[in-house]
């Protein structure tokens, strides 16, 4: 099955795009409806309320430069840890599965992972302009 190696961009542009999306609807509704809203909540979780308002930028720029493969590993990064706290703090207590359980949120998490250590892929705007977008010619990855 060696010939799905050659599959291996499209299969982190289908991850990166869908994470990318995912968070981009999850965090334009947060940046265009309720912001003030969502930081006040994640101040009663006991955390800053500047960090509401990095949660959502987060999600909302985060999607956007995931889709468009623009610093994947940063912004992987950064939702990872968006999608950390969430669980830690939001998902945890209602359980793996079930209304609020952290299934959704893991699955996230994971993925963004995946972006962290694999990069954007040679389908992306990190390997157009060479800034870690993943293997380039001459690398291995065997």
């Amino acid at each position: 099955m060696r010939f799905l190696d050659r599959l291996q961009p499209l299969a982190l542009l289908a991850l990166r795009v869908t994470l990318g999306v995912i968070m981009l609807a999850h965090g334009s509704i947060k940046v265009h409806r309720h912001m003030h809203e969502f930081a006040s909540y994640i101040a009663t979780l006991g955390l800053p309320l500047w960090l509401g308002y990095a949660s959502a930028f987060t999600e909302f720029v985060g999607g956007i430069l995931l889709i468009t493969g623009t610093f994947t590993r940063l912004a992987a990064f950064l939702v990872f840890l968006n999608m950390c706290v969430a669980i830690g703090k939001v998902h945890w207590q209602h359980g793996l599965l079930g209304a609020g359980g952290y299934e959704f949120a893991l699955a996230l998490c994971t993925m963004a992972f995946v972006l962290i250590f694999y990069g954007a892929g040679p389908i992306s705007i990190d390997a157009i302009r060479g800034g870690g977008g993943g293997n380039r010619k001459g690398s291995t990855s065997r």
